[in-house]
């Protein structure tokens, strides 16, 4: 399993090592210890969720106020999606950035996002399937959503996709709106949640 830190600081692919024979395939797609290594913190566990998307279904951009936040571990069993990383964070270095993995069952990767990111995924493939395993369990009244679509993010989702949004997410604010609504969290909460997770609160 090799990681790198991808454009927005504090998120990271994971590229598996799948281990393939005549019965089929197995691959490590979590491993605390490796993820601990790189980034010097752990990933509580409170919640793991799973989710079967038609081509087109895009799923996101969403976020969770800090303390607690949701970081989120990203995996693609089956089907293949473009999973996307914007930095929401206020007074971050990188406002606005996003850089984006293919994830899919032909190249087997993950994505690990720390709280305070903002998340989305464009299923590619009829029956796409997303497990991911997140921090904090579901809590409707911190979590938040940017369009995905918003045209000053200019996301990198592929021409072509008929794209498909829940009322919800078709319905979110821009990141400048969101902003001034005061709905995102600051770099400063979430610089003070990270410390505590690496000092192991």
């Amino acid at each position: 399993m090799e990681i790198r830190q991808l454009a927005v600081p504090d998120s990271y692919v994971l590229d598996l090592v799948p281990h393939d024979d005549d019965r089929g395939r197995f691959a490590e797609w979590y491993r605390a210890d490796v993820l601990a290594a790189a980034t010097g913190r752990t990933l509580p566990l409170a919640q793991a969720n799973h989710s079967v998307s038609a081509r087109g279904v895009l799923r996101g951009l969403h976020f969770a106020l800090v303390p607690p936040g949701q970081a989120k571990y990203v995996y693609c069993p089956a089907g293949r999606v473009l999973d996307v990383v914007v930095d929401v964070r206020v007074g971050s270095p990188t406002f606005g950035a996003s850089d984006a993995v293919l994830l899919g069952a032909g190249r087997p990767r993950a994505v690990f996002l720390a709280e305070g990111l903002g998340h989305a995924f464009l299923a590619l493939e009829d029956r796409s399937s997303v497990t991911y395993l997140v921090s904090s369990g579901y809590s409707p009244g911190r979590e938040f959503g940017v369009s995905p679509l918003d045209p000053e993010l200019d996301l990198p989702w592929p021409a072509g996709v008929d794209v498909r949004l829940s009322d919800k997410d078709r319905a979110a604010p821009t990141l400048a709106q969101a902003r001034e609504e005061g709905l995102l969290p600051t770099m400063e909460q979430c610089a003070a949640r990270y410390a505590q997770l690496r000092a192991g609160a």
